[in-house]
């Protein structure tokens, strides 16, 4: 990982094992699938945006895919059939599903689990979809697609998965045509937080390390991106956070029958380390929207 990534002069741990396989190990297993598909909905896996505390997940993490699409469907008037859209890390589909249908528009879906891939292909086919969506297994670090490829590249919460996040950035933009835009959402840490706060909260997801905002605004202008936007809503985070943690105590008898009690007791001890570095202001989190330098 990138020194951009770290806090300044503090020494980490370093990354032992590859990021792409431990993404596939996050994902690729039934304990994750029934997790999701019984918290969090099994469609939008990602941080919410809450019209009150307690809002179920899955509509205020859909909230959230409406928001970032409004971002771009307010600047882009072509967003429609002949707009091709790179979703980066695309889960379940939700997101994808939700673009393709709102915009009638041609979506990638890349994404690294084959298990998350298989269902994503299944429930696109059982909603007329198929014909929209194409679902590609691979790794965001190296793209299958040339240069220029796509109008509108978008993620929600994979980027905080990946080793190389410059690399990662790079590839991105990369693929961006010249009127394009970059729409993401991602878990970061504050500004001032040091990376060995967050070591225990984030060993989940098999890195040292969160990015921060600052990171993604110098990246993102150093590749020739312009007016790169970031919509905070890091004031989110707590609620959702709880919401996961209290749902998942409430329903801990019915999670026992689809996921392993190691998974289970694993969640019970992780999720609360995720709320206590909210109350402490440790994280971060919003949408992400920066324009290609020649977008006009």
């Amino acid at each position: 990982m990138s020194d951009d990534d770290r806090t300044p002069n503090t020494p980490l741990t370093p990354l032992t094992g590859d990021p792409v396989d431990a993404a596939r190990r996050y994902y690729d297993t039934s304990d994750v699938d029934a997790f999701y598909a019984r918290i969090w909905g099994g469609e939008d896996i990602h941080t919410g945006i809450y019209a009150h505390e307690q809002e179920p997940v899955a509509a205020a993490s859909h909230r959230t895919i409406e928001r970032a699409a409004d971002k771009i469907a307010e600047r882009l008037a072509r967003l429609g059939p002949e707009c091709r859209i790179l979703d980066l890390g695309s889960g379940y589909g939700g997101p994808t599903r939700y673009l393709a249908e709102r915009f009638g528009c041609r979506v990638v879906a890349l994404n690294i689990s084959e298990s998350q891939n298989e269902h994503h292909r299944r429930v696109n086919a059982e909603r007329g979809l198929d014909g929209l969506i194409e679902v590609v297994t691979g790794s965001f670090q190296d793209i299958p697609f040339e240069d220029g490829h796509f109008d509108v590249v978008w993620s929600q919460e994979a980027f905080c998965h990946s080793g190389d996040r410059q690399g990662l950035l790079r590839e991105a933009v990369r693929v961006l045509a010249p009127r394009g835009d970059l729409v993401f959402t991602d878990l970061m840490a504050a500004e001032d937080t040091p990376p060995e706060a967050l070591h225990r909260t984030i060993a989940r997801l098999e890195v040292d390390a969160l990015a921060t905002p600052s990171f993604y605004r110098r990246r993102l202008t150093a590749l020739g991106l312009a007016r790169v936007d970031f919509d905070d809503r890091s004031e989110q985070l707590l609620t959702h956070y709880t919401r996961l943690t209290d749902e998942t105590r409430r329903r801990a008898t019915e999670l026992g029958d689809v996921i392993s009690a190691d998974y289970l007791a694993g969640l019970m001890e992780n999720l609360p380390l995720w709320v206590d570095a909210c109350r402490d202001g440790l994280l971060r989190w919003g949408i992400f929207h920066a324009r290609h330098a020649h977008a006009g």
